[in-house]
């Protein structure tokens, strides 16, 4: 295997299972509660909102996919951050996104025990709840340390394992209604302008999360060209999968907006109890899919942090044998226990969606300054991408309007919390950023 120049790391992550971890970063738990939501907000029109969401988070990926073509190193949103606007930008970006993306698994994780209850009541007592999230979290932890290949395989098989129930209802629920047993949901007359802005920002979340896979770049085996492939091919299949199924929702079942499980629902009309279940085991398979990705992906961010002396040199640790830089990842997996653990579901989610906004905007943002400070660096160059870049940014800060106060308190900690590692690293010299 080729193995990457100065950091020990192991180029192991071809063109297919580069977007497979993009897909498997993506389908999270919010696919499986967000169509009645959805539904309810904007009735028979939610399919369509669903590409609209799709075409905004699309704006962003655009962008992000030309600046990712420019590096080959590891830090995803951090790196790009660092390289255009500074090292200060670069230590906000970097905790924005590993805070991010430690709370949205920890609370994908409490939602696997959650759903295991319902074959296995007992599930949600402590002592099997304890068992459970330490032995999920630890075995993907073990497979992810003792290697990229491994934590890759287990990521591509997660990600087809996870595609099939999702496929099956969008099929399941066509048939069904072909067959003329459709009973579409109540269509709310004429939907605000605030009900479409929120359906979209919910939404939104739900292709979000596709920054996860732009970080092990030290790991890819052509990551400027290929990345530009995985972001396209994941925005492609997850639009297609989630305005199918969002259609088949509020086409069949009879009261969507008030279904609790609405996949789980659409597959017991269609398909029977079985199907129902069928289902349920594929909400598992989906949150154990996206944590492999987030242990696979997330812990690059601090190694990257630490690469660039903006971390504890002690992050960038690499293993002799299994070339993984294991102390990043054992931190973030204990982190991901702790807070699944402890911490508040709807909390966790509120970090992570806060966040994402400001690194998404920032992001979008180094596109133009990029082009001036590297010219030429660029892979993929976007067209009208200084038009794109605006446009992206524009979608964030609109989005950030249907946040609530509790969302920036949280986001005020975090900035505070990257100050506090930019005062102490600043009189140390920074590394170059490229």
């Amino acid at each position: 295997m080729l193995q990457t120049e100065k950091t020990g790391l192991v180029r192991a992550i071809g063109r297919w299972s580069l977007a497979a971890l993009v897909i498997n970063s993506i389908i999270g738990s919010g696919i499986f509660g967000l169509p009645s939501v959805a539904a309810g907000l904007l009735g028979r029109a939610s399919p369509f909102a669903m590409l609209v969401a799709g075409a905004a988070i699309g704006v962003i990926m655009a962008c992000f996919a030309e600046v990712a073509s420019q590096f080959i190193q590891a830090g995803g949103p951090y790196l790009y951050a660092r390289v255009a606007f500074g090292r200060l930008t670069g230590i906000e970006m970097g905790w924005m996104l590993w805070l991010a993306q430690v709370a949205a698994p920890a609370a994908n994780t409490n939602l696997f025990v959650i759903y295991l209850g319902e074959f296995w009541p007992a599930a949600n007592t402590p002592v099997p709840r304890f068992l459970i999230l330490t032995s999920l979290v630890g075995v993907l932890a073990v497979a992810n340390y003792r290697g990229v290949s491994q934590g890759t395989r287990i990521s591509n098989v997660f990600t087809i394992a996870k595609l099939l129930p999702l496929a099956a209802v969008a099929t399941a629920g066509a048939i069904y209604f072909f067959s003329g047993h459709a009973v579409p949901a109540p269509n709310p007359s004429s939907p605000s302008l605030h009900a479409w802005l929120k359906a979209i920002l919910l939404l939104g979340f739900a292709y979000g999360g596709f920054e996860t896979a732009l970080v092990p770049m030290s790991e890819a085996r052509n990551p400027q060209r290929d990345i530009v492939f995985a972001l396209f091919a994941a925005l492609f299949t997850c639009a297609v999968l989630y305005s199918s199924i969002q259609w088949a929702v509020v086409e069949i079942l009879p009261n969507a907006p008030h279904s609790e499980r609405p996949l789980a629902d659409v597959a017991r009309l269609a398909l029977g109890q079985g199907g129902a279940a069928f289902v349920a085991v594929g909400a598992l398979i989906c949150f154990c899919g996206y944590l492999s990705a987030k242990i696979l992906a997330v812990p690059r961010v601090t190694f990257a942090l630490a690469e660039e002396g903006d971390f504890p040199s002690w992050f960038g640790a690499v293993h002799p044998q299994f070339h993984t830089p294991y102390v990043s990842i054992i931190v973030f997996s204990l982190l991901v226990w702790l807070l699944a653990l402890f911490g508040s579901f709807v909390g966790n989610l509120t970090l992570s969606a806060v966040a994402r906004l400001f690194y998404y905007a920032t992001g979008c943002a180094a596109l133009p300054v990029l082009r001036r400070k590297q010219p030429g660096a660029a892979w993929f160059r976007l067209p009208a991408g200084n038009v794109f870049a605006v446009l992206g940014v524009l979608i964030c800060l609109v989005l950030i309007t249907q946040v609530d106060l509790r969302g920036l308190v949280i986001l005020a900690a975090v900035v505070a919390a990257a100050l506090a590692n930019w005062l102490w690293v600043r009189s140390r010299p920074p590394r170059p950023a490229i």
